[in-house]
């Protein structure tokens, strides 16, 4: 299903490379302004900066006259306004939209999300021509959102609705270390233990067992074994010192 974002009439520069940004981490790519304030707005230096590396995303852009052309081959029209019109498309939160959308027996080839100017918002000639007006969930005494912000989240809840993206793994699977090694870990803490007179040999109730319990559910791998060996040893160092 093609997706377009449409910038009607945007006025700041950085505000086209925050909405660049924003497309480009939900994996959209298909960006078309309408009247922008800046002829060349997709080259200004606020504009890249502020796509911090979405430059793809710029360099497929268009900059168009007209809506109708900004529109073609888009089948389903989603306005983004925060107060609803007395006339017009139901206004509806985007993700009861969207389940609505992508459960109909025939979904839509392309759907085109429009956001107005910076200042005035969308017009209602353009709001009219919409299947539906999208309105973001926020607190009700202040709904004032950035545009990259607006489109942020437009992209995020259509992208999920979509099947999103697997959280990315930034912690590798660790090993867990063997019996063996978690055994001559408890064993060197015991004396260590004792050296610090933490644990009374003569009395040590059950702290050894409960303490080996704990590690069993911790699961230390054998780098964090050695970790816990090392602590065990400067305990046996320090309590040789104080007492020598």
């Amino acid at each position: 299903m093609r997706t377009r974002f449409v910038l009607i009439q945007t006025s700041h520069a950085g505000n086209v490379g925050g909405v660049a940004r924003a497309m480009k981490v939900m994996g959209f790519d298909d960006l078309v302004l309408v009247q922008p304030r800046w002829a060349n707005v997709l080259r200004r230096e606020e504009t890249i900066q502020r796509a911090s590396g979405a430059n793809d995303v710029l360099a497929r852009a268009r900059i168009v006259d007209t809506l109708d052309e900004a529109l073609d081959g888009m089948s389903h029209l989603c306005a983004t306004a925060m107060t609803p019109r007395d006339f017009g498309p139901p206004t509806r939160s985007p993700r009861e939209h969207f389940t609505g959308l992508l459960g109909a027996n025939e979904p839509p080839d392309g759907v085109a999300f429009l956001f107005g100017s910076e200042r005035f918002g969308m017009r209602n000639e353009d709001v009219y021509r919409c299947h539906a007006a999208l309105s973001i969930p926020t607190a009700p005494d202040f709904g004032s959102l950035n545009l990259a912000a607006a489109v942020q989240l437009i992209a995020y809840d259509w992208r999920q609705a979509l099947g999103g993206f697997d959280a990315p793994v930034t912690v590798p699977e660790r090993a867990q270390a063997d019996a063996k090694a978690l055994a001559g870990m408890l064993e060197h803490l015991e004396q260590a233990l004792v050296a610090v007179d933490f644990l009374d040999p003569a009395a040590p109730r059950k702290l050894m067992p409960r303490l080996n319990q704990l590690f069993n559910r911790a699961a230390p791998s054998d780098e964090e074994i050695h970790i816990l060996r090392g602590v065990a040893k400067a305990m046996l160092q320090a309590a040789a010192r104080a007492k020598g």
